[in-house]
């Protein structure tokens, strides 16, 4: 397993430390001040260095310093006295991760599995910056314009930490992206990535989902239920959208950030859970606070480090990379490969993206289906003027006369509209369904839905008389 070096001027804490250590397999040398450290370092250098912050003969970090001596050691932080401040520095410094004493076995056996060399990191970094100058991809994301390349360099930076991550960004440019993209490159890419929409659980269910519940805890609690912390054990935790999660949620959420234990529903036993967190929202982070919407010391903790995420009209240089991208997974998908024309390009690089890279994929995908070619022209894509920006042609305000157009007299109900223009526009399309879903800007279940309801009442109005 390798060489770790306790360095810890209190013997028994180091001596205790050791003997966790030896049990998990390791080689164990131990050194009591920083002079003690640099010889056994010289003499042979470690696999895995736990440092003591407070040492006799000066700080800890001042280590980090003599890169030559850590050679190619991964660096835990190990002190009785961490505060986010001086943790944060460690990891700054270069440090993968920290533990506070007296050191958890759990913990300390998560920081363990997830040894790996600097060397192999930086490599495989490396190996991601080729694939972004070859293909335009790094991880899961797409582009190569200069605000993506600020992103990557801050996640290349904070991946192989233990940091917690906060995303900002419109709904719609990629956050999730960024996460996953965050735990592949991290040590813990062999544990758990789980995604929870904090906006998309109902509140009353929402700490059962994240913590967990007992048996009987509640009604309708028929079975012990493991929440997100217990899945997600030694691999990363997705808090989307965490400006939505209950006030009085995010004090328990806190606690664990905090202090690494929770508590299920219905219990009151202590549980240890190891997870990375990197939480995000669509909204202005201090707004939230100054809205009520979120907690400001929950805000200073998950603060740690920011990413900010640039709305797609910032990055009009990368939809041809992103087109390109969508469209061969489309195509892939259909067993039709489709290109974009010129003219189909410029119209896309010349329209805003209110609902930024998720509204680009939509469009294509809509585009893709209305194309009768190989070629998908400028025809059904949106605009950024008035008007729908896809609809199909003679039906609506401003068609010729004698086209598909339609016209309703005032106070008309909209479930009339609605089912006028939906059959006018099947009609037009011959009762091609797929054509008929992408012109209306729906999709193919919600257009099923409608026509079976248009059915089952006509079927009604008929046996009504």
């Amino acid at each position: 397993m390798g060489l770790a070096l306790i360095v810890d001027d209190d013997a028994d804490a180091a001596e205790m430390l050791a003997a966790l250590i030896e049990s998990e397999g390791y080689n164990v040398a131990t050194a009591h001040s920083l002079a003690e450290a640099r010889k056994c370092m010289a003499l042979q250098p470690p696999d895995l260095v736990l440092l003591d912050l407070h040492l006799p003969d000066g700080s800890g970090l001042s280590l980090f310093g003599e890169q030559s001596l850590l050679c190619n050691a991964q660096v835990v932080l190990v002190t009785g006295h961490a505060t986010l401040e001086t943790s944060i520095e460690a990891l700054r410094l270069g440090a993968a991760d920290y533990l506070v004493k007296p050191v958890n076995l759990t913990h300390l056996r998560g920081v363990l599995s997830r040894v790996m060399r600097p060397s192999v990191i930086a490599a495989e970094l490396q190996s991601w910056r080729q694939s972004l100058h070859d293909t335009g991809r790094f991880g899961h994301l797409v582009g190569r314009s200069q605000p993506m390349q600020r992103v990557y360099e801050q996640i290349a930076r904070v991946a192989g930490t233990s940091v917690t991550v906060f995303i900002v960004g419109e709904s719609g440019t990629g956050k999730e992206l960024v996460a996953q993209t965050v735990h592949d490159l991290s040590r813990r890419r062999k544990q758990p990535f789980l995604a929870v929409n904090c906006g998309a659980i109902s509140p009353h269910l929402m700490e059962s989902e994240i913590f967990g519940h007992e048996k009987g805890s509640f009604t309708g609690a028929d079975r012990q239920h493991q929440g997100f912390f217990e899945r997600a054990h030694g691999g990363t935790l997705f808090l989307d959208e965490v400006t939505e999660m209950p006030l009085e949620l995010q004090v328990k959420l806190l606690r664990v950030l905090e202090t690494g234990t929770f508590m299920r529903v219905g219990s009151g036993v202590e549980r240890s859970t190891d997870v990375r967190i990197v939480a995000a929202t669509n909204r202005d982070p201090m707004g939230a606070v100054e809205a009520g919407a979120l907690r400001e010391d929950l805000l200073y903790r998950l603060n740690v480090f920011p990413i900010v995420l640039p709305p797609l009209r910032a990055r009009l240089e990368d939809i041809e990379l992103l087109g390109q991208h969508f469209l061969r997974d489309i195509g892939q998908r259909e067993g039709a490969p489709k290109q974009l024309t010129a003219a189909a390009l410029q119209r896309l690089q010349a329209y805003q993206w209110p609902g930024n890279v998720r509204e680009l994929r939509n469009v294509l995908q809509r585009a893709y289906v209305m194309a009768e070619g190989a070629a998908i022209t400028d025809e059904w894509l949106p605009t950024n003027g008035p008007g729908p920006a896809i609809a199909p042609r003679g039906v609506g305000a401003g068609a010729p006369a004698g086209s598909d157009a339609l016209s309703f007299p005032v106070g008309s109900s909209l479930a009339d509209v609605e089912q006028q223009l939906i059959l006018r526009t099947l009609r037009h399309f011959d009762n091609h369904k797929e054509r008929t879903a992408a012109a209306l800007g729906v999709s193919l279940k919600t257009l099923y839905n409608k026509l079976k309801g248009y059915e089952a009442n006509d079927a009604a109005a008929t046996h009504g008389k």
